[in-house]
């Protein structure tokens, strides 16, 4: 008896052990921002930890294979998703705008099947009770929602709504950008490659956006690592690390 409850101990010792190092290599991430695919591969490693553990005369090795495998799928996959955008695309999904402008993209919402409660549920867990006061909300690839609110600094300053509505449509129309978001911010390179669609739905050409850079001392789209515009129409520009 005192043998068998050892042998469950060390076994238990050893998958834990073997679970925390695998998940610990697959790296930083908070649960809920864990994207569908690392989700997937969270649950099939707890999953095999168990039945190696449940089955007492199974080999450890029989459960340390298969964890492996699986953590050189994670980071294979990873790798790839930095180098092409597209394979990250495929698997963690692209951002949703679920409100634009104050108006519910009903749409979209039955396209990812998010629902009205969930919707509210997490307005009102940013203290947002009115669905009016939201600019953007963008459901994020980890099923997050992130919301711009409205600015309300011209309402205390006037209860004029037509005036507030003027001072509002001067203040957008002074920006020198016009952007279409399908993010916050929107991306328009990443890691040295120009994304021509966000481009185009901004109306702009890579000779627009050449000329942006080069007024910060870029040179090259290539040097660049990640350049994105807001919602004020202000351009970030990130350089790669020279090594």
């Amino acid at each position: 008896m005192a043998a068998h409850v050892s042998a469950v101990v060390f076994r238990t010792v050893i998958m834990y052990v073997m679970v925390f190092a695998v998940m610990r290599i697959m790296g930083k991430r908070e649960i809920g921002q864990l994207s569908i695919f690392d989700l997937v591969i969270s649950i099939m490693i707890a999953e095999i930890a168990v039945f190696a553990l449940e089955d007492q005369n199974r080999p450890l090795y029989e459960g340390w294979v298969p964890m492996l495998t699986l953590l050189l799928i994670q980071i294979g996959i990873a790798v790839l998703s930095l180098r092409f955008r597209k394979i990250r695309l495929w698997f963690d999904g692209k951002p949703s705008v679920i409100i634009r402008n104050g108006d519910i993209n009903e749409k979209e919402m039955k396209k990812q099947r998010y629902n009205l409660d969930d919707l509210l549920m997490q307005l009102r867990s940013q203290n947002i009770d009115n669905i009016a006061d939201v600019e953007f909300a963008v459901l994020e690839t980890s099923g997050q929602l992130s919301v711009l609110p409205k600015d309300k600094s011209s309402d205390n300053a006037s209860g004029d709504k037509n005036k507030m509505n003027k001072k509002r449509e001067a203040a957008l129309s002074s920006l020198v950008f016009k952007v279409k978001y399908e993010a916050l911010p929107l991306p328009l390179i990443l890691d040295g490659k120009v994304d021509d669609d966000n481009l185009k739905q901004m109306g702009k050409t890579r000779f627009w956006l050449k000329n942006q850079i080069q007024s910060k001392g870029v040179y090259d789209f290539k040097d660049v690592f990640f350049c994105s515009i807001d919602h004020k129409g202000r351009l970030y520009v990130n350089l790669k690390d020279k090594k």
